[in-house]
């Protein structure tokens, strides 16, 4: 083993292993016994593809995407799909609605009709959304709330679920059934009908994300454990049960930030996986898929037979191998995970202590865990320590946890996060003149708070991440209250949105960023980024910046990844001066 500097080591997992036959699996389902997944490709400029048992459905011309609330997902019901560039749905290459404006998501078919989410632009300002049933023409099955999902059909029963501002779906909604409100005061989410005709859903009126059924009148509850069932709902089309035939729910849930899988049938009973993140779990006949992936091992479809417990993987989201020496074991702490600086052929010199990166997930209002990452492990296999942060207001704890954040945003994430590096390094697992943090979106603002608010980190990258918290308010229907829970009602608040905004403060920052940028973000627009970069440039600050043209929020594509992560790489070593 030779002895280098953290951070210098060469490592065989590079940016084009990164890149190279990497896909991004989403959106499962299972019509009998074929199963039918998305695969969005880095290679192929982002596009997704719908794919059936393996094979290609949908041609080259076409990506599947919904961009309903922006942010999409239960973008195809087989053999049904939303193509991105228009936003229409198709069947095959013959499009099934033809009107420039309208969107759609959570496609459901409903005997000779698809009923589905729409979400109408052609007015201007503020889109209107409401659930509609497309067959000869588009008949509008509920609207009047500003939001609608999760449209679920048995007989000629229809369940969905509805919200209005200021609430997010973690927030509160609302479960209706043939035009009558049956649930609301809580967050609800993903009603779905066992084989026997009887609705049922999760909900977190007990503080925890829960499954419930609604049976002769009356909410009973179905499984009552201190563990998340439900997720926030960022996407469409998001599932954590499902029924097998004979009525046992094969259920997903998230406990603390790692995800266990298993079958209730009165009892409940876990599987033996190996998997740590857990999501589309779909069921028929005596069968259950899912993505999973765990530490050492990346996401992947995988199909169980419930009975006997046997797995097969039907798709790897890529076909490379890594030796797991060089793979950094993620270690649970206190609402986070860590990951130790890990290459079998060197370690650092004596004496010294490694760069600590703390990443801050988006959302804020998400989560993450202990799954397969690649760019973590990019990052440790070279000498940099990590720890990936579930900060108050994090999902996986419960909705105790998750509001601490409500009206505290830009205190109480900068805090945990601060806090999370300060523990690394009293425990002398980090340097205290090392500490990097860095994060996309709200993860980004999280980051900005903290290098300009505190002073406990020496460099950041932020990626599309928000600095002024007033502009921040001009964005897309689905957050545009976001912030009113967040940080206070607007413009009533408006002192605070100034006081929490890093790009307020700029005399308060004083240590090197980079910013990465897409310049057809609608979540979190480009001038979040120039702004502040334009804001250090004048004080003398080192700072670099990189946008990218065709990016939107989050990026998507393969050259944009490589660069982005060579450039961070590049960026911390020219601040540190470490040398390869």
């Amino acid at each position: 083993m030779t002895r280098a500097p953290f951070g210098s080591w060469p490592s065989p997992i590079t940016t084009d292993l990164i890149v190279a036959d990497s896909i991004n699996l989403k959106e499962l389902q299972l019509t009998g016994t074929d199963v039918h997944w998305l695969e969005q490709r880095p290679r192929e400029s982002g596009r997704t593809v719908l794919v059936r048992n393996g094979v290609d459905v949908t041609r080259a011309e076409f990506s599947v995407r919904s961009r309903v609330h922006e942010y999409g997902g239960g973008s195809y019901t087989f053999p049904y799909f939303v193509n991105d560039k228009d936003q229409q749905i198709y069947s095959g290459t013959t499009p099934i609605t033809n009107t420039p404006g309208l969107r759609f998501a959570d496609l459901v078919i409903d005997r000779d009709r698809l009923i589905a989410v729409c979400e109408d632009h052609r007015a201007g300002g503020e889109p209107v959304n409401s659930l509609v049933a497309i067959a000869d023409r588009i008949e509008t099955l509920a609207a009047g709330n500003d939001f609608y999902s999760s449209p679920c059909v048995c007989g000629n029963h229809l369940a969905y679920l509805t919200w209005n501002h200021p609430n997010m779906p973690w927030d509160e909604t609302e479960l209706w059934l043939d035009g009558q409100k049956i649930a609301d005061g809580a967050s609800i989410f993903q009603p779905q009908w066992s084989p026997d005709g009887v609705l049922h859903f999760v909900s977190d009126r007990n503080n925890w994300w829960n499954i419930y059924r609604y049976r002769n009148g009356q909410i009973e509850h179905v499984l009552d454990l201190p563990v998340e069932f439900g997720m926030a709902q960022w996407n469409f089309g998001m599932s954590t049960y499902a029924f097998l035939d004979d009525g046992r729910i094969a259920c997903a849930f998230n406990d603390r930030g790692t995800w266990r899988l298993g079958l209730f049938d009165g009892t409940l009973r876990l599987f033996d996986l190996p998997y740590t993140e857990i999501s589309q779990v779909r069921a028929a006949g005596h069968h259950v898929v899912f993505l999973g992936s765990a530490p050492e091992q990346p996401s992947a479809v995988i199909r169980l037979n419930a009975n006997t417990g046997h797995t097969e993987i039907l798709r790897r989201s890529t076909t490379m191998t890594i030796d797991p020496r060089y793979i950094s074991p993620a270690v649970a702490i206190d609402h986070a995970f860590y990951y130790p600086p890990t290459n079998p052929d060197f370690e650092g010199l004596p004496g010294e202590l490694p760069p600590l990166i703390v990443m801050c997930h988006g959302g804020p209002t998400s989560a993450t865990t202990s799954g397969f990452n690649l760019q973590k492990q990019f990052w440790t296999s070279r000498g940099f320590a990590v720890v990936d942060v579930n900060y108050g207001g994090s999902t996986g704890f419960g909705r105790d946890y998750r509001q601490r954040l409500n009206g505290q945003w830009g205190i109480v994430d900068v805090d945990d996060c601060c806090a999370a590096a300060r523990q690394l390094v009293d425990q002398k697992l980090a340097d205290p003149n090392r500490l990097i943090i860095r994060g996309g979106s709200a993860g980004g603002f999280t980051t900005l708070a903290a290098l300009t608010f505190r002073q406990v980190f020496k460099a950041g990258a932020s990626y599309y991440g928000i600095s002024d918290l007033e502009a921040s308010n001009d964005t897309h229907k689905f957050e545009s209250r976001y912030n009113y829970r967040l940080i206070a009602p607007w413009p009533a608040g408006a002192g605070i949105y100034h006081s929490r905004s890093p790009l307020r403060h700029c005399d308060r920052l004083n240590c090197p960023v980079i910013f990465f940028q897409g310049l057809d973000d609608k979540v979190v627009l480009p001038n979040q980024s120039t702004l502040m970069v334009d804001a250090m440039q004048k004080k003398g600050l080192l700072v670099e910046y990189l946008e990218f043209p065709g990016e939107g929020h989050g990026f998507r594509q393969a050259a944009t990844v490589k660069q982005t992560l060579e450039a961070e790489l590049a960026f911390y070593r020219r601040v540190f001066a470490i040398r390869e």
